[in-house]
């Protein structure tokens, strides 16, 4: 604390906690610059001192404006330590994750405005906290105050960028988290879910497919939900899914769907019919077998089973099939 107090003027302390934003801005400057000349000169114990008296006395404060304070200093000491932030994360984003339940709407906000800043700043070295940002993100997207959820939105949509650029996100240590929330009701949390199945889908890297299984029942689910939105938000990213389905077994799939994809037949028909003549004797096999899945299914058309598309799709296939034989 000493060292802190030694580095940091009192003037600063109290503005940091003052009522006015502009107050608190021109305070977290002040720290920014303190910290960049205190990493120049590699004095990364005063640092440390700085950043616990941050946290332990503003972050953690009983006063509102205190931990507002907190949080802009933070991001603030973070912008100032630039290349040598990643060292003292363990003890920067803790307190700002924390914050995001804070109960006051206007800190919540902060912690937001705060964590995008450092996450500027850091870039993929905070990945390793991606569990708890992506936790924290869940619920900001359907929070009270619409302010809240904007800012969340931004913030998403940076870790976004992060995580498609990065080497070190694991899509194994995601898929439970994305799978234990796929059944939730709410709206806003529905099209966050979406959002990031959409992003994650389009990485090369990232083989989504793979883990269909895991969310795709609650895909299926958010069709039927009471907003347009959400319904064309899941019919895209279905559609996208039955899209690269075409170039690979497809049979899993269809057991999963079962009449969920009564709606589907026909692009899911189309997709198996050209495989059972296939080259590949693999592909014939998996082929016949999705068929036959496939012609079990109860189609009713008033369950969207559409008969015209289902023959457009047959007559098609044999005109080419009947083309190859000419």
């Amino acid at each position: 604390m000493a060292d802190a107090l030694s580095a940091i003027p009192a003037a600063v302390l109290r503005n940091l906690s003052d009522k006015l934003y502009e107050k608190r801005k021109n305070a977290a400057l002040e720290v920014e610059g303190i910290v960049k000349q205190l990493a120049a000169a590699g004095d990364h114990d005063k640092i440390t001192a700085v950043i616990n008296l941050l946290t332990n006395e503003f972050t953690y404060s009983p006063q509102a404006n205190h931990r507002k304070g907190g949080l802009i200093g933070l991001a603030a000491a973070t912008v100032g330590l630039t290349s040598e932030a990643a060292q003292h994360l363990e003890q920067i984003v803790p307190p700002v994750l924390n914050s995001f339940s804070d109960q006051d709407s206007r800190v919540r906000y902060y912690a937001c405005e705060a964590l995008y800043n450092i996450a500027k700043v850091v870039r993929g070295d905070f990945i390793v906290f991606f569990n708890d940002i992506f936790d924290a993100l869940c619920k900001l997207s359907a929070d009270s105050d619409p302010n809240v959820q904007s800012a969340a939105h931004l913030l998403d949509r940076l870790v976004k960028d992060i995580v498609t650029e990065s080497n070190e996100f694991s899509i194994e240590e995601f898929i439970p988290l994305l799978r234990e929330r796929m059944n939730v009701l709410n709206p806003y949390v529905r099209q966050f879910l979406v959002g990031w199945i959409t992003v994650l889908d389009s990485v090369p890297d990232i083989d989504m497919l793979g883990f269909l299984p895991d969310f795709l029942d609650g895909l299926f689910n958010m069709l039927s939900d009471s907003s347009h939105e959400i319904r064309q938000q899941a019919d895209s990213a279905l559609s996208e899914f039955l899209q690269e389905i075409k170039n690979s077994p497809i049979n899993e799939f269809v057991k999963l769907g079962g009449d969920q994809l009564v709606p589907y037949y026909a692009d899911i028909l189309g997709a198996i019919l050209p495989c059972i003549s296939d080259k590949e004797e693999k592909i014939r096999v998996v082929a016949r077998e999705t068929n036959e899945e496939l012609r079990a299914i109860q189609a009713d058309p008033a369950e969207g089973f559409d008969v015209g598309a289902i023959l457009s799709i047959a007559r098609r296939c044999c005109s080419c099939n009947l083309g190859k034989s000419l």
